[in-house]
């Protein structure tokens, strides 16, 4: 073992990141060169209960607990130390959302995720009335969908927060956010780096409630969240081995991490997040012109402004025909292990046509906003004379998991002019990081790039902003990014072939056109069945 790296365990030297994703929590531990030395993970799925995609309180925590005890296991097995103290801690987890609290920290209701789409009307309500694009899954959509619903618990309420602040609070005490979570929350005053006080003063005149007290405070990038608590470690450690009072940064949405882990908040800079869900950042040189629906504006960790494309489906139809084609494996007796089939019939799309033959797959397992679509049914279309062959089903499930997004990149490249040198991709999407890169290019007519680090995610980049907070000197994010961080970092980039542009974008027309039939299948099946 590197004497370095047990110093360094040993006097609490590393740095803690935990990020809650859509289906997996996970832990990694990096040192003081920023590199991952651990890492541990716990598996859990949203639930869709009367009416709502959601996690229970419970699972939270059991998840918190698992993935650390995970990430303890690994410290223990590859260097034969016990962990008992970190340098700094930051928790990051999938954006926005909604969580309402009484005075005592008691859950008023479900926890409502990204993933609902159920405020459409109160969406278009506040977009007007900020003059500002507010999407569904905004906290503040969710919070006027319970008051204008007259929600029972709306007289007990004392405070609203996203999962990232939740956990935090659980684990310091202290009710903050990070901007970049705080900016799907509600619109943000990029200049004063808070919630728009204008804002502000139209909702609680409208509608009565002040989003300054019921909001978590909040907190850019460097500055300091409160300390681990006793009680925070004893819900990360059952084992009671790890200290409290290490500092922890504000707490992130994936959004902001995904930007981080990628070196991707500059203007001028973007990343493409892949997996459950799919998002594209662009760090923006100036405001846009328009107001559009099909795109967010959040800010990067350090509150510069970001246009955002954002779907709720991704990978899910296609991580679901995989699992059914392993059926069909496992029935003749033959096991493949997980990696292999994945990437075997994923770079199987390599060998298809440009345009997937005339296939066209909706990977909505739920409802699309960016489309107009509030319910989904994934499906598969083969259009008359049609080569259906596996090369090109797969090529059609790729290209289907990043389509609905390119709808909103061309409002962003076309309509406002907005200029990108390079895309850089992350997420499940990028594993198989050939095809992943090469579709995705394929889609956006823009490079993609792969960085070396970018496999380890947002537990990676919240545990990085975590370390910014103790070793920033007063240097910017940016800097402290590009020589603290990417400095020796490698990547691999694919550049667009104007032959699977062109197939594309015939695909895409196809999918645009094809969408009349994806919306008759929601309004002739149940919506309780999405």
């Amino acid at each position: 073992m590197n004497d370095k790296i047990a110093f360094e365990l040993k006097a609490g030297n590393c740095v803690l990141g935990i990020e809650l994703g859509s289906t997996r929590i996970k832990a990694i531990l990096i040192s003081s060169e920023k590199k991952p030395l651990a890492s541990g993970a716990y598996d859990w799925e949203n639930l869709y209960e009367n009416g709502i995609w959601t996690y229970h309180e419970e699972d939270v925590r059991k998840g918190l607990a698992g993935c650390y005890s995970c990430l303890k296991k690994d410290v223990l097995d590859k260097y034969g130390i016990v962990l008992k103290k970190v340098a700094a801690i930051g928790i990051s987890a999938m954006m926005h959302g909604y969580m309402a609290f009484d005075s005592d920290d008691r859950l008023l209701a479900p926890f409502i995720t990204w993933r609902n789409t159920i405020t459409g009307e109160e969406s278009e309500e506040l977009t007007k009335l900020f003059n500002y694009p507010i999407p569904q899954r905004w906290t503040i959509s969710h919070l006027l969908h319970e008051i204008k619903a007259h929600a029972g618990y709306l007289n007990k309420l004392d405070h609203v927060s996203t999962l990232s602040s939740y956990v935090h609070k659980l684990l310091t005490g202290v009710k903050v956010v990070g901007i970049g979570d705080a900016s799907g929350m509600f619109p943000v005053d990029i200049s004063k780096k808070n919630y728009d006080a204008e804002a502000a003063r139209l909702f609680v005149d409208r509608y009565g409630y002040d989003v300054f007290k019921i909001f978590p405070k909040v907190l850019v990038a460097g500055e300091n969240a409160g300390m681990l608590s006793a009680e925070g470690a004893k819900l990360l450690d059952s084992g009671n081995d790890l200290e409290p009072g290490c500092p922890m940064c504000p707490p992130e949405g994936d959004a902001g991490t995904g930007m981080v882990a990628t070196n991707s908040i500059l203007p001028r800079t973007g990343n493409v997040s892949a997996g459950t869900s799919a998002f594209a950042m662009v760090v923006l040189e100036k405001p846009l012109v328009g107001i559009y629906k099909e795109l967010d504006l959040v800010t990067t960790p350090d509150g510069s402004l970001v246009a955002m494309a954002h779907t709720n489906n991704c990978t899910g139809s296609y991580d679901a025909w995989i699992s059914l084609f392993n059926e069909v494996l496992m029935s003749f007796g033959i096991k493949v292990g997980k990696g292999k089939l994945y990437d075997t019939l994923l770079s199987i799309s390599l060998d298809s046509a440009a345009d997937c033959g005339g296939l066209v797959s909706y990977n909505y397992i739920s409802g699309e906003p960016i489309i107009g679509l509030d319910y989904g049914h994934p499906m598969f279309l083969r259009l008359r004379g049609a080569s259906f062959n596996l090369a090109n089903f797969m090529r059609s499930e790729l290209y289907s998991a990043v389509a609905a997004m390119r709808v909103g990149l061309d409002i962003l490249f076309e309509k406002e002019g907005v200029v990108l040198d390079v895309m850089s991709g992350h997420g499940g999407f990028f594993k198989t990081t050939e095809v992943g890169l090469k579709m995705m290019a394929s889609a956006l007519k823009t490079p993609v790039r792969a960085l070396s680090t970018a496999g380890e995610g947002g537990a990676w980049g919240i545990a990085v902003l975590a370390d910014y907070m103790i070793s920033r000197k007063d240097t910017t994010l940016a800097e402290y990014l590009s020589k603290e961080v990417f400095s020796d970092s490698q990547s691999v980039v694919i550049c667009p072939a104007e032959e699977d542009c062109k197939g594309f974008d015939i695909y895409y027309r196809r999918y645009l056109t094809g969408l009349d039939a994806e919306r008759a299948a929601v309004k002739a099946f149940d919506k309780q069945d999405n």
